[in-house]
């Protein structure tokens, strides 16, 4: 049986509360959603949304086309970067950007995480690559979203922070708490020396765990 509306709305809570507690966002920061069955809508956090007090009720309903089917709060202002995910992803089910501190920094100077531990190509699908520059709250991040996203399930936003989607908000809270491991676990790095990739005859064996579990790309997008 399909979550019902009530329970799609805990789930936004869920995951923004998770995120807020694990200090991947600060209030007014971040946003979180999670899509609305087979339908063309979505449920997302509010506009400067205040973590710590935010309930199901301030969730807002939308639809693909900007619509806010639910009346009271406004809708985060990226608003439009989860529409595109979840047009262009149908196996998307949950969506959350966050402005995790070491995961930014490498994003400022535009650094990817190259295939530093197995558990990427596993939970995110390989390494977490940096978009273009897309401006704030407009179809452009969406599009530099998408793009730097690939099949992958996370990928670092230019000077703005995290996009990761997901087949579950509880996958889509472990993928956003493992890009900021990884992102703190390579700037450490940096800072000692040269960091060592990972060989791709020693990682390619979990891409099929990736696709199996984990992957909720459009198998056409795959080359």
């Amino acid at each position: 049986m399909a979550p019902n509306e009530e329970e799609l709305r805990m789930d936004v809570v869920k995951g923004a509360k998770a995120i807020f507690d694990k200090g991947l966002v600060e209030a007014g920061e971040g946003n979180v959603s999670v899509r609305n069955g087979r339908k063309k809508e979505f449920f997302i956090t509010p506009s400067f949304n205040q973590y710590e007090t935010l309930t199901k009720d301030e969730v807002v309903h939308m639809n693909f086309q900007g619509e806010a089917l639910s009346s009271g709060k406004l809708p985060s202002t990226e608003a439009k970067m989860h529409t595109a995910i979840y047009k262009s992803r149908k196996k998307v089910s949950a969506v959350i950007h966050t402005h995790s501190t070491f995961a930014t920094m490498l994003s400022i100077v535009r650094k990817g995480i190259p295939i530093i531990m197995e558990e990427q190509v596993i939970f995110l699908g390989g390494s977490v690559d940096c978009s273009s520059f897309g401006k704030a709250h407009t179809d452009d991040i969406g599009n530099a979203a998408l793009k730097s996203l690939g099949i992958k399930n996370a990928a670092l936003l230019a000077n703005h922070g995290v996009i990761i989607c997901a087949k579950s908000i509880d996958h889509a809270i472990k993928f956003a708490e493992l890009v900021e491991k990884l992102s703190k676990m390579y700037w450490g790095a940096l800072q000692v020396g040269d960091p060592f990739k990972i060989p791709e005859e020693h990682y390619k064996r979990f891409e099929k765990h990736f696709d199996a579990l984990f992957a909720c790309y459009s198998r056409s997008k795959k080359k």
